[in-house]
């Protein structure tokens, strides 16, 4: 089977590779010609939730077999999907934020764990310039986001996000559906005990870090958000943002799709809304179908413009209409667009050059900081290392730093904590026992005027 996989992949590489011919004959559209010219970009799938065992949370099944997923590396050939937003979600656990951490981290994880094993296909892309390389070299550009951001607290949150931003992460979804920290859920209540209620849109903390996300250039997404949140986030942000699985309203009322006005703030912001696929959202019982797909994407373009619609499917975490099936259809939405009407370069707006328009405008966007000259940090673990001991003693080598006064720093899920600096190495001895799965560890130094060199890693601490 493994071989048969391997012939799929290298046809359909061989396919891309060559296919860039007219996607007309005669003057008249070919539309398979047109799917695969176009850059596919889906802004939602929940694929490394299936990927990872539901005991240790370590990744347990590689892309590259034969899967009943929606989306693997044959099926994503196959549909031409090659931008797939993959999406660490998690849940509020009752409010713990440290079990929010370590199930986004088993998430993100699973992704490193599927670029390692698969490093001729699929690259991890983080900025419209990785993408454009990975797509280059006819590879799957992996766009690495969060959906339910319960993992910030006002302890973690400034240091955390700066670690997921080191970890490649794109775009994050505030709330699943329940509120927490950053602001109100569709739900517009906790995921406590008793379910208490929540108001008021974002939260102070909320509104910080959507500023701190347009300072990294990080993405919003608004799918899941109360209105309250929703029009909060169109107050502060001031770069576009995304809805990045959602349907219109107008055409089929859903609470967890958008209203005229919600999508015309989102064409005011530049934004775009990735379109869902999942059948509870865009259709009543039984009548899902890619048609009724193309009916919200058609409602979108006639309200706000061509500019402001794409793809969000929901794969592997919804029920997909019977006739797409899995990602491996996704050339059957080209061919509806081009049934209705719609030119070829609106066509490839839809399919995915508006997402990829607003991914780089928050590129553009971003402060860095200003690295150190010719200092290295090395953390002497793997990303997702894996320790037998809940006290284990963390170190990276650091290079360059002769003559130069520095100041480190090791910070442990969003945690300053006070580093060592021994025989060239940043060191930090975990003396309380680690209760979670999953950490992210980043080691720092500074020279105190705002150049910086950073290190992140994923660790893994095994039970006994």
């Amino acid at each position: 089977m493994r071989k048969i996989i391997a012939l799929v992949l290298a046809f359909s590489i061989l396919i891309i590779g060559t296919a860039f011919v007219y996607s007309k004959r005669n003057g008249v559209m070919i539309p398979l010609k047109l799917h695969i010219e176009s850059v596919v970009v889906d802004s939602h799938n929940d694929t490394m939730m299936k990927i990872v065992d539901e005991e240790t949370w370590l990744p347990s099944v590689d892309l590259r077999g034969d899967t009943d997923l929606q989306i693997d590396l044959a099926k994503l050939r196959a549909g031409n999907l090659s931008v797939p937003f993959f999406a660490a979600y998690s849940s509020p656990y009752h409010g713990n934020p440290d079990r929010s951490v370590s199930r986004t981290l088993a998430l993100i994880n699973a992704l490193y764990y599927t670029e390692k094993h698969n490093k001729d296909i699929l690259k991890i892309s983080s900025s419209y310039k990785e993408i454009e390389a990975a797509l280059l070299k006819k590879m799957i550009a992996a766009v690495p986001a969060i959906e339910g951001a319960y993992s910030l607290s006002e302890g973690n949150a400034h240091e955390l996000l700066k670690q997921y931003d080191d970890l490649g992460i794109k775009a994050i979804g505030f709330t699943w559906n329940y509120s927490n920290a950053l602001g109100e859920g569709l739900y517009r209540s906790y995921a406590d005990i008793d379910g208490s209620f929540s108001q008021g849109g974002l939260t102070e903390l909320g509104r910080k870090t959507v500023e701190e996300m347009n300072r990294l250039g990080m993405v919003i997404d608004v799918s899941h958000l109360a209105e309250t949140s929703f029009w909060d986030v169109i107050e502060t942000s001031r770069l576009p943002i995304i809805a990045s699985h959602s349907g219109a309203f107008s055409e089929f009322i859903h609470e967890r799709n958008l209203k005229d006005d919600q999508i015309l703030a989102i064409k005011e912001n530049g934004g775009v809304v990735g379109v869902v696929f999942y059948t509870d959202f865009i259709s009543e019982p039984g009548t899902a179908s890619i048609s009724r797909i193309v009916d919200h994407i058609d409602y979108i373009v006639k309200l706000a413009g061509i500019d402001h619609a794409g793809l969000g499917s929901d794969f592997d975490g919804a029920v997909m209409p019977h006739d797409l099936g899995d990602s491996s259809g996704m050339y059957k939405i080209t061919e509806e667009l081009v049934k209705r009407g719609y030119s070829e370069l609106d066509i490839k707006k839809i399919l995915g050059l508006n997402m990829l328009r607003v991914i780089k405008e928050n590129d553009m966007a971003r402060i860095e900081e200003p690295s150190l000259e010719g200092v290295t940090i090395t953390p002497l673990l793997q990303m997702g290392e894996r320790f037998i001991t809940k006290t284990p003693s963390l170190r990276a080598s650091i290079t360059g730093n002769n003559g130069k006064d520095l100041s480190y720093r090791v910070i442990l899920n969003g945690i300053p904590q006070k580093a060592m600096i021994e025989n060239d190495q940043i060191l930090l001895d975990i003396s309380s026992p680690l209760k979670e799965k999953f950490y992210v560890v980043t080691f720092e130094a500074s020279d105190g005027s705002g150049s910086v060199e950073r290190a992140t890693r994923i660790l893994y601490i095994e039970e006994n």
